[in-house]
């Protein structure tokens, strides 16, 4: 309970600056109200895993980064977000304060050496093919090219066609490397190219497995959020309705305070 427990929002992509200051709002407020939660801005300004062609992806790089400047500048939060290509390391680590390794890249050598050589914070996604052990190799890659601040996210394992599965037996797994764990709460009941087009979800196990997750073990919880899911340009069926955000995360924090408190007693 020393440390702070991270929190990770924001709308999957970038959509507009209105809806992520929207968003950035609720959280900043959030920060305010819990000393002991560490609330992370996060949005991508491209999404190149779509299931189909014609999927929104955002609106690239340069757009993407003022808009993310914007948010750190005005609502004072730290912003995480993707990178798909090594030459996309360095400018965006003029603006992000964490990168972010997508589960589907997870394994790129060159990609994650360039994200540790920036000396910011890098959140890998784990692959939905990779062991949970696996992950050693990844944080040994990120150490070996300088990276001090390793987080490693749980995000589901594949499980027959169009499905994920969650082990928490991974989280402690994971921990063995060193490394902060998160539990991405979102992409875990992602049912990736469910809807032949595009991923579907089972938003209403968000919840439950983000407090299974803190009940064995995480160091925060990753979860994408937007004000009207059906409405989302990317992954809508498997975001928070903003709506929701605040009481879920009092609930987890009263859950992990809890949890501590047994702890402690029964030491």
């Amino acid at each position: 309970m020393g440390e702070p427990f991270t929190w990770i929002s924001g709308p999957c992509v970038i959509e507009s600056y209105e809806l992520c200051a929207e968003v950035a709002e609720r959280l900043a407020v959030l920060g305010q109200r819990h000393e002991a939660l560490r609330v992370v801005f996060k949005s991508s300004f491209d999404k190149a895993n779509r299931s189909s062609p014609a999927s929104f992806r955002g609106g690239g790089m340069d757009a993407g980064l003022e808009v993310l400047a914007a948010v750190k500048r005005e609502f004072g939060l730290p912003v995480l977000t993707d990178i798909h290509e090594p030459h996309q390391a360095a400018p965006v680590a003029e603006v992000a304060d964490i990168l972010q390794i997508p589960a589907l890249l997870c394994r790129q050598s060159d990609l994650l050496a360039a994200a540790a050589r920036t000396g910011r914070s890098v959140n890998v996604k784990k692959g939905q093919f990779l062991a949970p052990r696996d992950t050693a190799n990844i944080v040994d890659k990120l150490r070996g090219a300088g990276c001090e601040d390793i987080m490693l996210t749980e995000r589901g394992t594949s499980f027959g066609y169009n499905n994920l599965v969650v082990d928490f037996r991974s989280l402690p797994i994971m921990r063995a490397t060193g490394a902060r764990v998160m539990f991405d709460a979102g992409h875990s009941v992602q049912l990736p190219g469910g809807r032949g087009h595009a991923s579907g979800g089972q938003s209403e196990f968000i919840v439950p497995l983000a407090r299974a997750a803190v009940a064995v073990g995480c160091d925060g919880i990753f979860v994408e959020t937007h004000p009207d899911p059906e409405q989302a340009r990317s992954d809508g069926p498997n975001s928070l309705p903003l709506g929701e955000l605040e009481p879920f995360v009092d609930s987890v924090l009263r859950l992990r305070a809890a949890l501590a408190d047994a702890v402690a007693l029964v030491r």
